[in-house]
């Protein structure tokens, strides 16, 4: 298998109960050169979990990489070696998430606090492989918006070699404020978050936060190495589309009929291996925001009676009530693959 594009300038970024698998599957179908980004998965689920269930991935995604949660050096190592070992193309350790659960592990934002820790773990893991480490972080800490503190942190891991940052151009209050509330209050500081880009100019920084459309974007690009898109792509799948249109002018597409093709296929794959259809469906419900009777296709592929069938052709079903319009009859189920360590 050939090295994926080691390019940061398009990312979903990694959300919990939201990029699993079956979204991330849809999301290259929309983008694909776009970076996308699993759940954060503990180091504890790793070791003490299914490791089947949060590693497996299709082999379509690539690039695709592992955000691991975690604050100890040697546990985080044996996660990252797991995660090499599976196929992902980058390992990404989670110092940005604020919630409660989440303090209580200590790590996620409340990291930000302890840099030489942090550059414990990225070391630990940049010695057992050989894929990109990254970090992905905040502004800074409750309300302090001193950029010194941002500079420090970032500056203390950039001596460990690790040379890729996904900078979340807010703050994280860590009382006070639930995880929803931390990505709509905290104002967003694009001036600090460039400043970081010019303070280390050999790193990649890729921006994330309030981003959500192609203008923006694309504004964002004439500073930072890359975009990283979190909501946006959820409430409003298309935007993917219209940003590798934008970003990758010389490569088509997928049109709408070949779209929903993939879509059933895949669906059918994963009922064969006892998937219900409710949850590879979950991620498409937002697809024809906009368009006249989108309405039509939420309800459809949130009918429980209709999902319980589970077949997958309810998909194009729901498809031709909003305007496409394949016959049934020339669906044909291809196999599509499912990577695991032992491929």
């Amino acid at each position: 298998m050939s090295m994926p594009e080691q390019s940061w300038k398009l990312s979903v970024a990694p959300m919990i109960d939201v990029t699993d698998r079956h979204c991330r599957f849809f999301h290259r179908l929309l983008a694909p050169h776009a970076r996308l980004y699993t759940e954060m998965i503990t180091t504890g689920a790793l070791t003490h979990g299914d490791i089947h269930r949060h590693l497996d991935f299709n082999e379509q995604e690539h690039p695709v990489a592992l955000q691991l949660g975690g604050s100890e050096p040697e546990a985080l190592s044996q996660a990252a070696r797991l995660g090499a070992q599976w196929g992902y193309d980058e390992i990404n350790l989670n110092c940005g998430c604020p919630s409660e659960r989440v303090q209580k592990g200590a790590f996620g934002a409340c990291l930000m606090a302890e840099p030489k820790l942090v550059a414990d773990c990225v070391k630990a893991m940049q010695d057992v492989v050989s894929i990109p480490v990254t970090v992905k972080h905040r502004l800074g800490l409750d309300y302090n918006d001193d950029y010194g503190f941002v500079r420090d942190f970032v500056g203390t891991i950039y001596d460990t070699g690790c040379r890729i940052f996904v900078v979340h151009a807010r703050n994280a209050v860590l009382k006070g404020l639930t995880p929803k509330d931390n990505r709509d209050i905290p104002p967003l500081r694009y001036a600090d978050a460039a400043k970081l880009k010019q303070d280390f100019p050999e790193a990649t920084i890729v921006l994330n936060g309030g981003l959500s459309g192609v203008e923006d974007c694309s504004q964002a690009l004439e500073t930072f190495d890359g975009v990283m898109l979190g909501r946006a792509p959820w409430h409003n799948p298309g935007i993917l589309s219209e940003l590798s249109a934008a970003f990758w002018p010389n490569e088509s597409v997928m049109q709408e009929d070949a779209l929903i093709d993939q879509l059933v296929a895949y669906a059918a794959s994963q009922i064969e291996r006892d998937t219900p259809l409710r949850i590879v469906v979950r991620p498409l419900l937002g697809l024809f925001n906009g368009r006249p009777r989108s309405r039509l296709w939420r309800r459809m592929l949130s009918d429980s009676k209709l999902l319980n069938a589970n077949d997958p052709n309810l998909i194009r079903r729901a498809w031709s009530e909003i305007g496409g319009y394949a016959p049934l009859d020339t669906f044909k189920t291809e196999p599509l693959v499912t990577r695991s360590h032992s491929d």
